[in-house]
């Protein structure tokens, strides 16, 4: 009996994910730890490996799609001595939009011989459910097409996006009334205008990825439900930059940025200031006893925060280098579950883009993020005269829950003092 293959949880909060690719095609023979697909998370993009052996099959799900859920049958392995004969009985009971019994036995035949499923007044009549992926039901939806007119290419007669697209291009199946044996004869409503609008400006719809979906989610929840204060303050950075380009002038081994200084002055201003590192629970606060810190990195598809562990241990050529390498794979859609999760206090930096302050949403159950604005010349009060300095604008969002204004206070006054001293830091 041919093995099915299901979509996997590649992460803890994954419960649907995109098959952005497969690696193996039908018939060909896969062994244990080969890579057959690369599936996109609510994360990163990881490659999927195959636990058992065998051929390759059936493709179930095609590359490209969207919105396959866990646990969702999407290939068939045969085994060793198991031939295509086999896939006859196995392939409908595998397909997840089938129904338990939908339909008499030669309609998997005749998509087999077609690669479509002709589709027939009645079901439609009726309310039967057409198989489509999500993405082809969009865009027929938004370009007023009637699915049960539209021929299927994918797997056992799925309608895939090249469908729709094909039936727009060729101008024919539009949406018709339910009772549609005559449907070219019946006026067909006016279809939704998808990229020029009747009013307002022309558009193009991209759709949401994975991990934008997680992204509107969880923030849309912390602005809602987490308390937030923001504190702010005011760093003078003159001589961070001359230590920072003194550092970088004497090995070509590291290139020290201003982003590594401030990772390593809010590692060791946690360690100064404990309560500042903390999450809220719903029946304790959580005091994190290691320095991890969250750095947000910008993707195609989002903000990812790899992490940096055990930060107030290591140096800044050492968070440097690591620095470099997470956010190398963050914007590659390579990270690993653990580089990315368990952090316990999150920086955003937007200093490089030219912005002068921001205030950051918290990245739940984290009780703060520090945003880190853009290091400038500004006119300064020096002993009692003015001066110029380079300032850079520091906002800390808070979780009232957990820290109080007291201890926010505490925590960026010690930043303050390693940004501004930071010879400090290399004690």
């Amino acid at each position: 009996m041919p093995i099915q293959i299901l979509m996997p949880a590649l992460s803890p909060t994954m419960s649907e994910g995109n098959l952005a690719r497969w690696l193996k095609k039908e018939g060909d023979t896969v062994k244990s730890g080969d890579v057959l697909a690369e599936i996109e998370t609510d994360k990163a993009t990881m490659e999927f490996e195959a636990v058992d052996e065998g051929t390759l099959g059936k493709i179930l799900v095609p590359g490209g799609s969207q919105g396959v859920k866990v646990n969702q049958p999407i290939a068939l392995l045969l085994e060793e001595g198991e031939d295509a004969s086999a896939l006859a009985n196995a392939s409908p009971a595998a397909t997840p939009a089938a129904k338990p019994a939908p339909a008499p036995a030669p309609a998997p035949a005749t998509a087999a011989m077609t690669g479509a499923v002709a589709v027939a007044p009645a079901p439609a009549a009726h309310g039967e459910r057409v198989f489509a992926t999500p993405l082809a039901r969009r865009l027929a939806k938004d370009a007023g097409l009637d699915l049960t007119a539209v021929n299927g290419s994918g797997p056992h007669g799925r309608i895939v996006k090249a469908d729709v697209e094909k039936a727009v291009a060729g101008g024919v199946a539009k949406a018709a009334p339910a009772v549609a044996p005559i449907a070219t004869e019946a006026p067909a409503p006016k279809p939704a205008a998808a990229a020029v609008p009747e009013f307002g400006p022309a558009y193009t719809e991209v759709p949401l990825s994975s991990m934008r979906k997680v992204i509107a989610r969880r923030l849309t929840e912390a602005k809602q439900t987490v308390p937030h204060f923001y504190l702010t303050i005011d760093c003078q950075v003159d001589k961070l930059l001359a230590l920072r380009a003194e550092l970088n002038g004497r090995s070509d081994q590291y290139k020290l940025s201003v982003n590594d200084f401030v990772i390593r002055a809010v590692a060791l201003a946690l360690r100064k200031v404990p309560a500042a590192n903390a999450s809220f629970t719903e029946t304790t606060i959580r005091l994190f006893s290691d320095v991890d810190i969250s750095v947000a990195v910008a993707t195609p598809n989002g903000l990812i925060t790899p992490v940096i562990r055990h930060a107030d241990h290591k140096g800044l050529a050492a968070i440097s280098n690591e620095m470099k390498g997470l956010g190398g794979k963050a914007r590659e859609g390579k990270l690993k579950p653990e580089e990315y999760q368990g952090g316990g206090f999150t920086i955003s930096n937007l200093g490089m883009y030219g912005v002068r302050d921001f205030a950051a949403i918290i990245n739940p159950p984290q009780g703060c993020i520090l945003a880190v604005g853009a290091g400038e010349q500004r006119p300064v009060v020096k002993d009692g005269a003015l001066a110029i300095a380079t300032v850079m604008t520091c906002t800390l969002s808070v979780d009232h829950r957990v820290v109080d204004g007291a201890i926010g206070a505490e925590f960026l006054a010690a930043f303050k003092a390693l940004i501004e001293e930071p010879l400090t830091m290399l004690l």
